[in-house]
């Protein structure tokens, strides 16, 4: 492939590493809602350092930067948007710059935009095994929230449990809310985020507080759910659409409140993603068909030069 031309308002990056998400998974397949045009480089989430930059980029070459695009982060140099990109936490390398940005932009865009999380609510996580999941249940315990992580593996349980030491996992099959309802004391989740759609999806509404927030996140089951509208009106409850990359493009300054929020959290080692595995660029079908599989717990690297 030939290198990437950088247009005005562009930076250019040498990857160090990048991290896969669930949506470079279904651009693969024509199934996401952004579908670039094939031949395509794949890959949202890139860290590295900057070859190239306008003055007025606020970056200069040699600067450690974690962000990305749409695509063209599963390349040795990758031409992205200065505006995606803030500094790397002194405290991180590049497989973690690589891992924070954008499963981390879910949870607080998520959590704290569209739900306004305060200590002591508790909050539902779907997924939980997933690197938006984890960001989740390690953002919200951050946070000060009471974290109930869901999974849908039960041999995951024990290794959600110790990266991100929620006060509870549980499996998410059948009818999962009287386990809920246990844990919460009656009182039921003020916050279910969930990614996964299908069945447990349809469970989740059964768990929501009167007064909460169902937050929709994705539908890695494959099956898009629907729900009566006297559900959410009987029990008193909201439905959320989340897009976290959205919602900063089309409020910007919310955007780059959102970056420096949880780059200072970062630096303040408050959070941490989740690493499952870092394997060469050469290998990506591996980290495909193991997250195809569900069979991580965290995020999968790659590194371009590894």
């Amino acid at each position: 492939m030939a290198v990437p031309q950088r247009e005005a308002g562009e930076v250019m990056v040498r990857v160090r590493a990048a991290s896969l998400n669930f949506p470079d998974l279904l651009m693969t397949r024509g199934a996401y809602q952004f579908k670039p045009e094939p031949p395509f480089t794949a890959g949202m989430e890139l860290a590295g350092e900057v070859v190239e930059a306008d003055e007025t980029s606020g970056f200069a070459v040699g600067d450690r930067v974690m962000g990305g695009a749409k695509t063209g982060a599963f390349a040795a140099l990758a031409s992205v948007p200065a505006s995606t990109l803030t500094p790397i936490p002194e405290a991180f390398d590049f497989i973690q710059g690589a891992a924070m940005g954008a499963a981390y932009s879910t949870a607080y865009t998520g959590l704290v935009e569209l739900c306004d999380l305060k200590p002591g609510q508790w909050v539902l996580v779907q997924g939980a095994s997933g690197g938006v999941g984890l960001a989740v249940c390690d953002l919200a315990r951050t946070l000060g929230a009471n974290v109930i992580a869901a999974t849908g593996v039960a041999t995951k349980i024990e290794a959600i449990d110790k990266a991100v030491q929620p006060d509870a996992v549980i499996l998410a099959k059948g009818r999962f809310r009287e386990r809920v309802a246990e844990l919460t004391g009656g009182r039921l989740c003020d916050i279910v985020l969930d990614p996964v759609g299908g069945d447990v999806f349809d469970e989740s509404t059964r768990c929501v507080a009167f007064g909460g927030k169902l937050v929709v996140a994705g539908f890695t089951s494959g099956r898009i759910a629907e729900i009566a509208t006297n559900i959410p009106l009987i029990k008193g409850f909201s439905i959320v659409g989340l897009r976290a990359g959205e919602y900063a493009r089309r409020f910007p300054e919310r955007g780059d409140a959102i970056r420096k929020a949880i780059a200072d959290l970062a630096e303040a080692k408050r959070i941490s993603p989740t690493i499952d595995r870092v394997l060469p660029l050469s290998q990506w079908r591996e980290g495909y068909e193991a997250m195809r599989n569900r069979e991580l717990v965290g995020k999968v690297i790659f590194q371009p030069n590894g």
